[in-house]
């Protein structure tokens, strides 16, 4: 039988990450390895500084260019994307564009939501929002769990794509088609599955979505984008602002003008640093291709679940590789403990909770996951 390969060389692509000499990164769900061209930018930015001083010319430049690779990798045009120093930081301009009147004052938050986005949901509360929750139901929330709760008093629907606790999958095209037949926006949190599986705004039909670089986008933190849907940026005006989000930010006018596209959410001086390393990861991965990237990540997937099931491991979660990211998650006792040692055999996984998640990208192998999954099975013997 013919060994499964990826679409593109798996080999070439490991001798970029240093990491790889070392241990088994397995945790892209919380942080991606370093690579030569994140480095690379990362010392250009410093030489940059160290060079000149001050360069802003260049370093606005470049924060315009992460944008540019962003909206490359979600199907959206640059002038559709602002630039923050967290997705909490993102949902709270959003937040703060809301008009929370009379008749529209709910929120529908999927019982998903990573709770940096569900805290800035809770607290418009102050405002006088009224919070729904999408309950989790058997490791996962079914789409038309939302129908109910979607009507002519919605004013907002938060659905991440991906669940941080297990990958599991939701239907965000739905979700989104649903809400603005209803007159309602959707928000959509992206963080695990950007740079995991191709990803189109236009197509999902989305009004937000957001991201952080941090993760299966080989970037890093202190950085996201958030994608606003061109025809509604001009209903929006986010109290939560800042001078980068007017028409001419070095005008340097105390005016409240609004830029006239998806910069209106940009607030202060953008993460210049991050930007240059965000930038490197993106075009990283459009290069490998997320179609090719997300091939291989079922690929992991069946022999994670196949593996893990045959060693004795609990699953958490749907064992259905197209309706999950490339997370994969085991119940064990005291994850933490479990975490730190996996981590001493040199096998990187990250604890959520109850469960050990094991997160592969595009460089891991199928030994990698092998591995992976001895380790944690010694470990939990172990104990």
């Amino acid at each position: 039988m013919t060994t499964p390969r990826p679409a593109y060389d798996i080999e070439a692509w490991r001798r970029r990450i240093p990491l790889l000499a070392s241990c088994i990164p397995m945790n892209n769900c919380s942080q991606a390895p370093q690579t030569d061209a994140t480095r690379a930018a990362a010392e250009r930015y410093l030489d940059s500084w160290n060079r000149s001083g001050m360069d802003w010319d260049a370093w606005m430049a470049e924060v315009a260019l992460a944008k540019v690779a962003f909206a490359t990798i979600i199907g959206a045009m640059p002038s559709d994307v602002a630039v923050f120093g967290s997705v909490s930081a993102a949902a709270s301009a959003v937040a703060s564009a809301l008009d929370l009147d009379d008749k529209r004052r709910r929120i529908v938050v999927s019982g998903m939501e990573f709770p940096g986005v569900a805290h800035v949901w809770l607290a418009q509360g102050r405002r006088g929002a009224q919070l729904c929750q999408v309950p989790v139901r058997d490791d996962g929330i079914e789409p038309n769990a939302y129908d109910s709760l979607i009507d002519e008093r919605t004013a907002l629907v938060s659905a991440c794509h991906g669940w941080y606790v297990n990958g599991f999958l939701q239907d965000v095209a739905r979700i989104a088609a649903r809400a603005r037949a209803a007159g309602a926006l959707s928000f959509v949190d992206a963080y695990q599955t950007l740079g995991a599986l191709p990803v189109d705004v236009r197509e999902l039909g989305v009004d937000f979505l957001v991201a952080g670089t941090l993760k299966f986008l080989m970037g890093v933190s202190g950085i996201a984008f958030l994608y606003v849907r061109p025809e509604i940026v001009d209903s929006l005006r986010p109290t939560a602002t800042g001078w980068f989000g007017r028409v001419e930010p070095f005008a340097f006018s105390q005016t409240l003008d609004w830029s006239p596209n998806a910069s209106r959410f940009d607030a202060g001086t953008p993460p210049v640093l991050n930007a240059y390393i965000a930038r490197a990861g993106l075009e990283l991965i459009e290069e490998v291709n997320p179609a090719s990237i997300r091939a291989w990540h079922e690929v992991l997937a069946r022999r994670m679940i196949d593996g893990g099931r045959a060693r004795g491991l609990v699953l958490h979660g749907t064992d259905d590789v197209s309706h999950k990211t490339a997370t994969t998650a085991f119940v064990v006792p005291d994850s933490h403990a479990v975490e730190a040692a996996m981590r001493a055999r040199g096998v990187l996984p990250s604890a959520r909770g109850p469960v050990i998640r094991l997160a592969p990208h595009f460089y891991n192998t199928l030994d990698d996951v092998d591995r992976a999954l001895d380790t944690l099975a010694d470990v939990i013997r172990a104990r």
